[in-house]
């Protein structure tokens, strides 16, 4: 199986019935998690019921991308004992966010921790990693075989760097925080991720600024991209 699965879609906070940022990456049995921000681990459970991920990926540590890898660290301490730490790749202070909300166990001892900026392979993935404009460390990331890839910002303000994530990959998932116009550096609106990913396949837009409509954001996206424009909704499955 090779398929994208959106765990959470809101920024800042959950609106009801969703959850912040979180994507499943799967490919050939190998299971790589990008960001698992509030309300996304029961998301994650559904599909791995003991937190049987091979590999979690956090671009940065706001508590929308990551608070729920706390959470996912209690899974596996206590329902997978034995097995080996789940290498999480991310930046320095994610391990301190994590710490915070839950020091024993050490996320250190269930996680095998890895400096996202270095990371060059995870699994069959050959990683791209891009640091974009934000208000802390972030970093978007592509996950590339032979056969596809898949590219994702994190949270980010209009870079020209977004087009060494972008230039051909089969989908881009792209911080649409705003809609309209915006004077913020350091998030986007859905016309600046469309120009943002251009040279990709499809854009999936996520991010969203709770209680916006989705809708309009896919609109204005689509003025500034010519291939397939849509919004991350929890629970879509896309075929990489």
């Amino acid at each position: 199986m090779r398929s994208l699965t959106v765990l959470g879609s809101c920024g800042a906070w959950p609106e009801a019935g969703r959850a912040c940022a979180g994507f499943l990456v799967e490919y050939d049995g190998f299971r790589v998690v990008l960001d698992l921000g509030y309300a996304a681990l029961p998301r994650l459970l559904e599909h791995c019921p003991h937190g049987e991920v091979d590999a979690v990926v956090v671009t940065h540590q706001h508590p929308d991308h990551c608070v729920d890898v706390s959470g996912l660290a209690r899974v596996r301490y206590y329902e997978a004992p034995d097995a080996p730490p789940i290498p999480l790749h991310c930046t320095p202070g994610t391990l301190d966010v994590l710490r915070a909300l839950e020091p024993d166990p050490d996320p250190a001892e269930v996680f095998a921790v890895r400096d996202l900026a270095s990371t060059k392979q995870i699994g069959p993935f050959e990683v791209l990693t891009v640091e974009l404009p934000h208000y802390t460390t972030n970093f978007g990331v592509r996950l590339s075989t032979p056969e596809m890839s898949v590219a994702y910002t994190g949270d980010s303000g209009p870079s020209a760097e977004l087009t060494k994530l972008a230039e051909g990959t089969d989908v881009f998932i792209s911080d649409a925080t705003y809609q309209g116009q915006s004077n913020d550096s350091y998030l986007m609106t859905a016309a600046e991720a469309a120009r943002g990913a251009r040279g990709a396949r499809r854009l999936v837009l996520t991010h969203f600024w709770p209680g916006s409509d989705r809708s309009i954001s896919v609109r204005e996206a689509q003025a500034e991209f010519d291939g397939e424009v849509m919004a991350a909704e929890e629970g879509l499955v896309l075929g990489l």
